[in-house]
């Protein structure tokens, strides 16, 4: 009996030492291909080109974000957006809302573009990626380049305009005898 549980003892401890020294084994192997692969990435970040600009007009957003969007917001029925280096294409969806509405449901990205700005959603996930999205031409006080962006009342014709006041110089009529 004595021997049965001195033979699993020696048994169960050459199992641990065992796999710990396999554990051990590929961690060692590992670190030298690291400070490897350190090396080729310095060697790399020198002959490396200078990143490529995105084709489209470049939309600048708030939190310091970017977006860029190819193709004719007014009449192409899809565009490209290229947003954090990757580009997605948007097909145009029709509102009622009179904004204009892109959405790709495979990818989740969903653009709605009113008069004043762009904001950029990812419907998969729930959130809002990007808001306050405008043109250089928009900073400076144009409208969205989209269809939406002809609903824009001009500045100079305020939608609410007050009554002038009577002259001091013209005759009053008289007042309307109270019944």
């Amino acid at each position: 009996m004595k021997h049965l549980v001195l033979a699993a003892c020696i048994g169960a401890f050459t199992l641990t030492t065992a796999g710990v020294a396999m554990a051990q084994e590929p961690a060692k192997k590992a670190a030298p291909a690291k400070k490897a692969h350190v090396k080729s990435t310095k060697k790399g970040a020198a002959a490396a080109a200078p990143a490529a600009i995105p084709n489209g007009e470049k939309w600048q957003c708030e939190l310091g974000h970017v977006m860029y969007i190819g193709g004719n917001m007014r009449r192409d029925e899809v565009i490209t957006v290229n947003w954090e280096g990757k580009e997605y294409r948007l097909p145009r969806l029709s509102t009622v809302t009179g904004a204009d509405r892109y959405f790709d449901a495979r990818s989740g990205l969903d653009l709605v573009v009113i008069p004043s700005k762009a904001m950029l959603f990812n419907k998969n996930a729930g959130q809002r990626l990007a808001d306050e999205c405008q043109t250089a031409d928009m900073q400076a006080g144009g409208s969205a380049p989209t269809q939406a962006g002809a609903l824009r009342a001009p500045v100079a014709t305020p939608l609410l305009v007050a009554p002038s006041a009577p002259a001091a110089d013209a005759p009053q009529a008289p007042a309307a005898p109270k019944q």
